[in-house]
């Protein structure tokens, strides 16, 4: 903030200065000044503003002379120095060539003021050596501690060497005041005469010697309005001449006043012109001691170009050629200026060897000098790929500040071109350097595209080297962008190409980038990816596992173990055959999928251990909410198929599995639905219930209970199938003609309610049923069931088999010499309980399983009251007691 403060007031200090001085003035039109710089001419009256051209933004410098300074001046002086100071610059717009200042905006006169405006400038050669007379303060941070390198002395004094070649030779004008005040150091750190106050031009006819008039010192004027004493040349007072060789002079003190202490004169003279006379005198035997501070290099010719002979002075062609000028910078610096005389050939021999020298130069020669000369060359695309590793050679040793506000602006431009390829390829070499400098905004609209273009060329290296610099800045891509604009043409990229390099790239690229993405994105545009691509070769599928062992363990990522079950295992699973592999990369495919499928049987174990608990519990609570005390059949014993399938979760849908028949309960129905015969009915039936319940324990044939009306059963396809296929064998092998059908007659029931046991029901009703002759020993009749009207099954085979398993004899006698009876429900019915087996089998699931699961002794005393008491007969058979096993006959 406090920067920020002292710009703003700086600006507001030089826009308060302007308000006074330039009102009126007819460069204010055309040039806006923004910041006062420096100063320049002679006594340093200029000021010099930076600014710009209000028209193209073009940078300028706007030069000021405010009338005021002159205010304590005689009116003659001020007058003199007006005109003198106006003769100069119009004598300055004429002359056009690179060493001297370029006027871009002609002298224009206010009553407050001179102005003109030139091509953008640094500082004047005074200032740079210290001299801050007129200067703004506080002093600049540009100027503060300014050093001028060797290589800026010596490519300065020959650009000014050139340009008084330029002026004696071709213009045939002398400058008559060479000195730091007229020599300003543009922009660049090129240096430029000015300060043509004090010129002289020739008069003399064209074809004959240059004749320039000559104007004797006059004390009585102000110093200000003649040439600088300290720079003029001696045969000024010894001979009351001078000739171009005056302006050597000029120069050569310019060289001793350079590297001098404290950069002083050689005479330190001032406006004393008497002390110049004795100085002019002194200098026909200068001793060579007093050049000591000069460079040993220069120090001969800097004493040629003070001797008081001007003959013996050297021209400025004699001291160009000096081997002082012969060095590599000097001569780079030279070649970069005149780089537009040479062909594209030329160039690009200039430029390959130019970075071993950029590496010699100081940074500011290469910021302020070399650079802006290098950039010139990016309009041309063929030299850009020689012109551009310069420049970020450059950019390398520059700060960031540095680099935005000079390297930047001109690079924009260039990672638009695509044509010569070599352009992009340099870039992504020297990605890394330009992610370190760049500001985020301008990675996100300049060299985020360039990168999209790069993965969408031909060319195998560039894509790469795009692949391997992305995941280095993915943190400034902002997510619209990672999915819609880069993801995608990295897949493309990957499908597509022929090279596997490049597919392993994009596998590796994916994979850095994984950290950056969210989980869905990885789910939804990676990993349904992986299994498209078309390349089995080792190196790919390696690509492939690192991205599935990422997403694994990353703990923002991770895999669902439904991905893993249906899209990730089916695709891994049958790479671990592939014979490319090495035994290193296939312990790691292995090591994956064992992991995989542990975590997805980990997962779905702690899954379904919670639905079965919440499925248990729910039939606990059902259970407890609807339990009967009717019993239930017991299991069927299971032989090897059924155990081999047994708790695999089909035993619900199995042939053998019947429903049990469960027996409802009556259900609860509202008075209000109803009739009045319905109502009669249940009072008659309720009426029964409580005689029943009065009556003493049935001690012959018990009450017949009131059956509810018979549910209707589904119907099974698989036994009816199988009970067709019974009937029409036992049809075939026993002919029914001389079958007849009694009337039925109902049967008592015996319904024994024995906790969770399976119930034992009266038989069928005899509807519809087959009456067998006895003694026939038929097993399975056609409908299964088997009745006498005599009440007698005896069968010399001594086997009784019923698919239905019902048994109904009205005497209540079965009898068997093997003893087997077999049923599949398990229903025998016998009103007198007679049930005679000499082997005592009988085939009875419930039964059977009872006497296998138990064989402790049985108490039945419970059932004693179910059973006809002593002293009473049925059928005229005496009833004795029953032991354990005639029980267990009995209810089977």
């Amino acid at each position: 903030m406090e920067v920020f403060n002292k710009f703003y007031s700086s600006v507001s200090n030089t826009v308060s200065q302007l308000s006074g001085v330039l009102p009126g003035n007819p460069v204010t039109r055309e040039f806006e000044a923004t910041q006062y710089i420096a100063s320049a001419g002679p006594g340093l009256l200029w000021k010099v503003y930076k600014g710009y051209k209000k028209s193209t933004k073009q940078e300028a410098s706007i030069f000021v002379f405010e009338k005021k300074q002159l205010d304590r001046w005689s009116k003659g002086d001020k007058d003199i120095m007006i005109d003198i100071l106006k003769r100069g610059i119009i004598q300055l717009t004429k002359l056009k060539h690179p060493q001297i200042l370029t006027v871009q905006h002609s002298l224009e006169e206010s009553r407050e003021s001179l102005a003109f405006a030139t091509e953008p400038v640094f500082a004047s050669l005074a200032n740079v050596l210290g001299n801050t007379e007129n200067m703004p303060q506080p002093i600049p941070s540009s100027l503060v501690n300014y050093k001028l390198y060797d290589v800026e002395i010596k490519y300065g004094l020959m650009q000014i060497a050139e340009g008084l070649a330029f002026l004696h030779n071709d213009v045939k004008l002398l400058h008559h005041n060479i000195c730091p005040e007229s020599i300003v150091v543009n922009q660049q750190g090129a240096w430029k005469i000015f300060g043509f106050d004090f010129c002289i031009a020739n008069q003399s006819t064209t074809g004959s010697a240059p004749f320039w008039p000559f104007n004797e010192y006059c004390q009585a004027m102000h110093a200000l309005t003649q040439p600088a004493l300290d720079y003029l040349a001696p045969e000024y007072v010894l001979s009351a001449t001078h000739s171009p060789a005056s302006d050597i002079y000029s120069l050569g003190m310019v060289i001793y006043a350079l590297h001098s202490t404290g950069h002083q004169t050689l005479g330190n003279i001032g406006n004393d012109y008497t002390k110049f006379k004795r100085f002019a005198n002194e200098m026909r035997n200068l001793p060579p001691s007093r050049l000591l501070c000069v460079n040993d290099g220069l120090r001969e010719y800097v004493k040629l170009m003070l001797n008081a002979t001007p003959e013996l002075r050297p021209d400025p062609h004699q001291f160009l050629k000096i081997p002082y000028f012969e060095d590599i910078g000097v001569k780079t610096l030279n070649y970069l200026d005149s780089l537009f005389q040479w062909d594209n050939l030329q160039k690009s021999q200039f430029y390959k060897g130019l970075p071993q020298i950029i590496q010699k130069m100081p940074h500011r020669i290469c910021i302020y000098r070399i650079l802006p000369c290098l950039t010139k060359e990016f309009v041309n695309p063929p030299m850009v790929p020689f012109v551009l590793p310069n420049v970020l050679l450059i950019a390398e040793n520059s700060s960031k500040e540095e680099y935005v506000k000079y390297i930047l602006p001109v690079l924009k431009p260039v990672m638009l071109i695509q044509d010569p390829i070599q352009i992009l390829l340099i870039f992504m070499q020297k990605m890394e350097l330009l992610l370190k400098l760049t500001p985020g905004d301008e990675v996100k609209t300049d060299i985020l595209p360039m990168l999209y273009r790069a993965l969408e060329s031909d060319a195998q290296q560039i894509q790469e080297l795009c692949l391997s610099v992305l995941p280095t800045f993915a943190s400034l891509i902002d997510y619209p962008a990672m999915k819609n604009a880069l993801l995608p043409r990295i897949k493309k990229l990957c499908l597509s190409t022929n090279y596997i390099s490049v597919r392993v790239n994009c596998l590796l690229c994916l994979g850095k980038l994984l950290e950056h993405l969210d989980k869905w994105l990885v789910l939804d545009e990676i990993i349904p990816f992986l299994p498209q691509i078309p390349s089995r070769e080792p190196a790919v599928l390696m690509g492939i596992l690192g991205i599935y062992k990422l997403t694994l363990s990353h703990k923002k990522l991770g895999i669902t173990k439904e991905v893993m079950a249906t899209k990730v295992l089916p695709f891994l699973i049958p790479l671990c055959v592939e014979n490319g592999l090495t035994l290193n990369q296939f312990n790691a495919l292995i090591s994956l999928v064992k992991q995989m499928i542990s975590k997805v049987e980990a997962e779905h174990r702690t899954k379904l251990e919670q639905l079965n608990s919440i499925q248990n519990e729910s039939k606990v609570m059902e259970h407890a909410l609807t339990s009967s005390d009717n019993l239930v059949s017991a299991p069927t014993p299971q032989n090897d198929i059924d155990k081999m399938f047994s708790g695999l979760g089909v035993d619900p849908f199995s042939f053998n599995n019947k429903p049990e028949k469960v027996e409802q309960p009556t259900p609860v129905v509202e008075s209000g639905s109803l009739t009045m015969e319905d109502k009669q009915r249940i009072a008659q039936q309720q009426e029964t219930a409580r005689k029943l319940s009065r009556q003493p324990p049935p001690k012959a044939i018990p009450t017949p209970s009131i059956q509810p009306p018979p549910q209707p059963k589904p119907v099974d396809l698989t036994n009816s199938l199988f009970q067709t296929n019974l009937s029409q064998l036992t049809t075939k092998i026993y002919p029914t003609a001389n079958v007849t059908q009694p009337t039925s007659k109902p049967m008592p029931n015996y319904n024994l309610n024995l906790g969770n046991s399976p119930a034992y029901q009266s038989p069928m009703p005899f509807d519809n049923q087959l009456a067998l002759p006895p003694n026939t020993g038929w097993t399975n009749p056609p409908t299964g069931n088997f009745s006498s009207p005599s009440g007698n099954f005896t069968s010399p085979t001594g086997n009784f088999s019923s698919p239905s398993g019902n048994f109904t004899s009205p005497t209540g006698n079965f009898s068997s010499p093997s003893g087997n009876f077999t049923s599949p429900t398990g229903n025998f019915t016998s009103p007198t309980g007679n049930f005679t087996s000499p082997s005592g089998n009988f085939n009875n699931k419930w039964a059977n399983n009872q006497t296998n699961q138990t064989k402790m002794k049985q108490d039945w005393s419970a059932f004693e009251s179910l059973l006809p008491t002593p002293g009473e007969s049925n059928n005229n058979n005496e009833v004795k007691k029953l032991n354990d096993s005639e029980m267990m006959d009995l209810l089977s």
